[in-house]
């Protein structure tokens, strides 16, 4: 890789790979969560990644390009880490909400943050076609991160499990308090006897 135009192909490649890949993540996790909210702004993005690969498809159209993708190791790196929980870690179905609220939050800034740098290159080229096309891009993912915000703040995990391990936190932190108060009235009467 020698010039910027090689950069800027490569890194369009790689957020190809990327919402490809993630328009089969996002159709496994609308079918894993239960919260009928969630599960439709997640049908929902699902339908406007599809756009956002055309947008993609286009730009590199525009450039006389073939659309060659480059394997996007952070996004599968995300897409992993949320399958791996759900399938080790037998989640509830309020923690795998919770889960993927936080996996779909991380996705977005990712891209979030790919876009941004793609925008500043296609700039510095003057691929203006580009810009437009990875700005609407852009503003979608923006949007979407803020409904996963929204999601973060309304759905919450299920209490129940929290109330019990504080009581026992709390009845195992009484028996040490009383075990060292029978320890210094046994010192006591010890050193009175002394």
């Amino acid at each position: 890789m020698q010039t910027a135009h090689e950069l800027f192909l490569h890194e369009l490649g790689d957020i190809l790979n990327a919402e490809r890949n993630l328009l089969d993540a996002l159709e496994e996790q609308a079918e894993a969560v239960t919260d009928e909210q969630l599960q439709k702004a997640i049908t929902d993005h699902r339908a406007q990644t599809e756009k956002q690969v055309e947008r993609l498809e286009q730009v590199f159209e525009d450039l006389g390009e073939e659309a060659e993708e480059a394997e996007c190791k952070g996004i599968k790196g995300l897409v992993e880490e949320w399958k791996t929980f759900k399938e080790e870690e037998d989640p509830s179905e309020d923690i795998l909400n919770v889960v993927t609220i936080s996996a779909a939050a991380k996705v977005e800034s990712y891209e979030i943050n790919a876009y941004e740098s793609l925008i500043q290159m296609a700039q510095d080229m003057d691929h203006s076609k580009a810009v437009k096309l990875l700005q609407q891009n852009l503003k979608e993912e923006q949007q979407t991160l803020k409904k996963m915000q929204g999601f973060a703040k309304k759905i919450k995990p299920e209490l129940s499990g929290m109330e019990e391990a504080e009581e026992e936190g709390r009845e195992s932190e009484g028996q040490e308090t009383g075990r060292a108060r029978s320890r210094k009235s046994t010192s006591r009467r010890g050193r009175k006897a002394a």
